[in-house]
């Protein structure tokens, strides 16, 4: 297939492209020359969809672009560089599949389960509808849009998956990598009261699913891109410190933690328990379903 992938430089994006490199990949990034010595001279590269009319000679568009969400304190700035660095490609890349005469026949375009905002321990899957108090939360409002930038591609000649991303747990990247220092040294533990659901899949998972929805006709609309056992923080923290046989049991307080880091302390003290129902009723099977098998993977 011919694919047209945002994001490719990112913790997820280099592994989808190595996963995919039986395929003819056309990378769109803002560095193409930092981006080949990275990813591999053998694809093609774009500094800019500007250029583009159409998207008449692409099979599939995989989205993944987007400035980290934990990545800075919250600032205005920073709020707006989220949403723009999502809002802003993902719609020019709706527009040109609009605009194509044979136009990609598939478009996969990551979300995040912060759309379904801070539920505490209510198990979700893809038919929860959030309250007027949670559209009200930030990251809804990051992910709502996005998801509607992309799903109005949306046609007869293109189908259109939203991939709804939780902790993504791999050794080189993500959460878990800012973790592991603390509890290798053995100061890791709960956060806030610990109950908080942790929405996790495995790296190689979630790489296997991205394909997987390129590539099944008949995977529309919202998945959640997480394991079917999603597991308490409390659980998390002992399974992390199990699995480098070290103690966890030095709390974070939720109020050291607002100070710290502000709003952005939401996506530690609250949580969801999300479950990918979408996924599994198509016929997915996860490698790694359970946590402790997951973290020996990548851990040893």
């Amino acid at each position: 297939m011919n694919i047209l992938l945002t994001g490719a430089s990112g913790f997820i994006g280099t592994q989808l492209v190595d996963a995919l490199k039986q395929h003819q990949l056309t990378i769109l990034t803002r560095s193409p020359e930092r981006s080949a010595e990275k990813l591999g001279r053998q694809h093609q590269y774009l500094a800019t969809l500007d250029g583009l009319s159409d998207l008449n000679d692409f099979d599939v568009i995989i989205n993944l672009a987007g400035e980290p969400i934990a990545g800075k304190r919250w600032s205005a700035a920073q709020k707006q560089a989220i949403c723009q660095s999502r809002w802003t490609i993902t719609a020019k890349l709706s527009e040109l599949i609009k605009h194509s005469d044979t136009p990609p026949h598939t478009f996969v375009s990551a979300s995040a389960i912060g759309y379904y905002g801070d539920q505490k321990l209510q198990p979700i899957d893809e038919s929860f509808e959030v309250n007027q108090q949670t559209q009200a939360e930030f990251t809804h409002q990051v992910c709502k849009r996005w998801e509607d930038e992309a799903l109005s591609a949306q046609s007869e000649q293109t189908r259109v998956a939203i991939l709804r991303i939780g902790l993504v747990l791999g050794s080189q990247g993500g959460a878990l990598a800012k973790m592991l220092p603390a509890f290798k040294l053995g100061l890791g533990g709960p956060i806030a009261d610990g109950q908080q659901g942790m929405s996790w899949i495995h790296q190689a998972d979630l790489v296997r699913l991205i394909i997987y929805l390129a590539e099944h006709n008949d995977c529309v609309g919202i998945f959640n891109g997480t394991a079917p056992n999603p597991v308490s923080n409390k659980s998390f923290t002992k399974a992390l410190g199990k699995a480098v046989n070290r103690p966890a049991c030095i709390p974070a307080p939720a109020f050291g933690l607002k100070l710290a880091l502000g709003e952005m302390s939401t996506l530690l003290i609250e949580g969801q328990y999300v479950t990918p129902k979408h996924a599994l009723s198509s016929g997915f099977t996860f490698q790694y379903p359970e946590l402790d098998a997951a973290l020996e993977q990548i851990l040893h």
